[in-house]
């Protein structure tokens, strides 16, 4: 009986999160629309979650992508098939790992700063203050990032393709002896419109997912030091797992 009821009271615990984190969504999104009339607050987000990302983007897409180029040639030379390396890269980027690595990175380096920023106004009353000032924190805060996040997502996933296609393209052509343009004029070929609206169409939800869980759990974290390094961590436990869940739901409706 007792695991019964520890099972019933873990599934109860879980669907009160998920209930409390859509309310919280449907209330950002309420706020989204007045907080488009700040652009430069929404500007000053995008450069926070996306512009400071660019160095571990960057680095992390070029040995993504030399990786890629030094795993698929060992398997497409099995096959005769070196000169389709291309093609591999760009759709492994395109579709699975340039979303799903950047939405990683996004949580663990964007994810955690907006939860701990949020926080710390959370732990020092100033979203108290704001509210008695007649200031909704929900528009004025949590917005603006909410947008900044969910804007920045797409564009560190198309610079994490583009730099992680150069480091398969210099493991291939200049490390492997690959065709340089078998490699290039096969991938324009094989890739279709359709294949970079699914990177994009991933790369906005994991934005989304991304960015909700940052704000939510730093604006209701608790007012401790304690409360703001748990929601920090609960950020990219939480994000990673539904990442990932939300690309393996994506990919099979693609399919």
């Amino acid at each position: 009986m007792s695991s019964a009821a520890s099972r019933d009271g873990l599934l109860t615990g879980a669907l009160r999160r998920v209930g409390a984190v859509a309310v919280f969504f449907v209330a950002v999104l309420a706020q989204c629309v007045p907080a488009l009339a700040r652009p430069r607050l929404i500007v000053h987000q995008v450069y926070n979650a996306g512009a400071r990302s660019l160095i571990i983007i960057m680095l992390c897409g070029l040995f993504v992508g030399m990786v890629l180029g030094l795993q698929g040639f060992d398997l497409l030379q099995r096959f005769g098939s070196e000169d389709a390396l291309g093609v591999a890269a760009a759709l492994g980027l395109l579709k699975e790992l340039g979303p799903v690595v950047t939405a990683l990175l996004f949580a663990g380096r964007a994810g955690t700063a907006l939860t701990s920023e949020i926080g710390l106004m959370r732990a020092t009353d100033q979203l108290t203050a704001m509210q008695m000032m007649a200031v909704d924190p929900m528009q004025r805060i949590v917005a603006p990032r909410f947008i900044g996040g969910v804007i920045a997502m797409p564009l560190l996933v198309a610079i994490f393709n583009l730099v992680g296609l150069f480091g398969a393209q210099l493991v291939g052509v200049q490390m492997m002896d690959v065709d340089a343009g078998a490699f290039w004029s096969q991938m324009q070929g094989a890739v279709q419109l359709n294949d970079v609206q699914e990177g994009f169409i991933k790369s906005v939800v994991f934005g989304t997912a991304c960015s909700l869980i940052a704000v939510h759990e730093g604006y209701h974290t608790e007012p401790t030091a304690a409360g703001v390094g748990l929601a920090t961590t609960r950020t990219v436990v939480t994000s990673s797992v539904l990442t990932l869940l939300l690309d393996y739901i994506l990919t099979a409706a693609f399919l």
